[in-house]
């Protein structure tokens, strides 16, 4: 019989979910899935994404939630409890590797809304405007980027600090709602634009990405599912730690299947209302500027800091207003994602100790974590996403334009959700699959539930999590080290 967790709970299933959703709602969200969603089939994309969550997303989740709550443990320690097979014990240092070098990438991130809704406030008290040249600005400053970065692991440390039902739950039943209201008004306010029809042809119009001129050439298919299944991993939080953990804190009442289903609409939603705010709002200032649609960032942190900041910029006086409110947004947006991932890496130092019969210092195990984290993303921050030549490419001279050696950010990225989450994904799913059984969770799933998920979860962890996690990590691996295999 596996011990009950002792570490802490969430005070109540709405909190428990909005933490949840919290984790799953992230950076990715908003600069990722529009984009990708455009330049991958619009439509036909989501149509993929929608599928692979019902029948992928749905099971790891479902899996890692009952892993969890069934051990009372994060992952390392879950599967250790879980299996006695040592070829899949060390599953669990799978989903901390990928959180923690999320984290020195994040944190760096989550720095620049600090500054971005700094200076959207100071514009909107002076009536100077910042651009997009401001984003350069800070790119090539090393001390302020590290300085920011320094601040937001501050307060994600503060909220950690908290406890689950006193920090990570409290900043979540917040930050949640607010988020939703944020992203209500800045899509309103995108919608109003000229030429933001451009934008929402882009994300739904099946082929228009091409026909349009945002991108040269259509995505293979098999391209199109890696791209929506690490989207979809990535965005989920899954096989990252996070939801393992999150499990691990639930009372045996909560129903497991209805709370991942709830989860894992609520975050799809989130993400193409994040789609909706930002990109017919990049489109259209484009447009109206005169930059070829080719040209226009629709992705990553240019999409979010240089192209939507001239957007603000060219508002006017009311710009300094929908910035700072949008850049709230996204700060919200990356604390509750940080904070869950920062959760999943402390408490495995927590476990450990605890199994021995120790007694550990939360608050020291969380200190000891969030340096590390800060130390290395130092150089994520100092790199200025290779700005100023220190990136994998120029510290070892290699002649590459892969994804893996451009700039540090790209490196850690590459290793965390091209290697380690698709990876430590699949081996989940074979382990829950054909070494444990789906069995050997059923009375944890069946916990406060009554329905008929059963059968359906467990052919989806035994054959089609597996299949589509392979060639999600074989398209990754092809993509972020520039083979070109697809």
């Amino acid at each position: 019989m596996v011990e009950e967790n002792k570490r802490g709970s969430f005070g109540s299933n709405i909190g428990f979910l909005l933490s949840a959703i919290g984790s799953a709602v992230g950076l990715g969200n908003i600069w990722g899935f529009p984009y990708k969603m455009g330049k991958s089939g619009g439509f036909t994309f989501l149509l993929v994404y929608l599928a692979l969550a019902v029948f992928v997303g749905f099971a790891i989740m479902l899996g890692e939630l009952a892993l969890g709550r069934k051990t009372g443990y994060g992952p390392v320690n879950a599967y250790k409890a879980i299996t006695q097979k040592k070829g899949f014990r060390w599953i669990g240092w799978l989903a901390i590797v990928a959180p923690f070098l999320i984290m020195t990438f994040y944190s760096v991130l989550g720095g620049y809304c600090i500054y971005y809704i700094a200076i959207n406030l100071i514009g909107l008290c002076t009536g100077t405007m910042p651009d997009s040249s401001s984003f350069g600005a800070m790119l090539t400053n090393p001390w302020l980027s590290i300085g920011i970065m320094v601040l937001f692991m501050v307060i994600c440390f503060l909220i950690n600090l908290g406890g689950v039902d006193g920090g990570i739950e409290k900043f979540n039943k917040i930050g949640m709602p607010a988020l939703f209201v944020m992203l209500v008004i800045i899509i309103v306010r995108a919608w109003t634009l000229p030429h933001a029809s451009e934008g929402l042809k882009f994300m739904f119009v099946p082929g228009y990405a091409v026909k349009g001129g945002f991108i040269e050439e259509a995505p293979g298919v098999m391209s199109v599912l890696a791209t929506a299944g690490g989207q979809m991993f990535f965005s989920l939080s899954l096989a990252m730690g996070a939801m393992i953990t999150y499990g691990s804190y639930l009372d045996k009442g909560e129903n497991l299947p209805k709370n991942s289903v709830i989860i894992v609409i609520a975050d799809t939603i989130v993400a193409i209302m994040a789609g909706l705010a930002v990109i017919p709002a990049a489109v259209a200032n484009g447009i109206a500027k005169g930059i070829p649609v080719g040209d226009i960032k629709l992705g990553g942190p240019s999409l979010l800091f240089a192209t939507l900041q001239d957007v603000f910029h060219d508002m006017g006086a009311i710009g300094g207003i929908f910035g700072t409110i949008f850049y709230i947004l996204v700060l919200i947006a990356a604390i509750s994602s940080a904070i869950s991932l920062i959760e999943a890496v402390s408490v495995t130092f927590i476990d450990r100790a605890s199994a021995k019969g120790h007694e550990t210092n939360r608050a020291k195990v969380l200190a000891i974590v969030c340096l590390v984290i800060t130390v290395l993303a130092c150089l994520v921050a100092a790199d200025g996403l290779g700005s100023n030549g220190i990136a994998p490419k120029d510290i070892f001279h290699i002649d590459s334009k892969a994804d893996w050696c451009a700039d540090w950010l790209d490196f850690m990225d590459t290793w965390s959700e091209g290697i380690a989450m698709p990876l430590g994904a699949m081996l989940m799913s074979i382990m829950i699959g054909w070494q444990i059984k789906p069995k050997a969770l059923y009375d944890e799933i069946g916990s406060g539930y009554k329905g008929k998920a059963l059968g359906f979860w467990s052919f989806c962890i035994k054959f089609i999590c597996p299949i589509v996690m392979f060639f999600v990590l074989l398209v990754q691996v092809s993509s972020f080290f520039g083979l070109g295999w697809f």
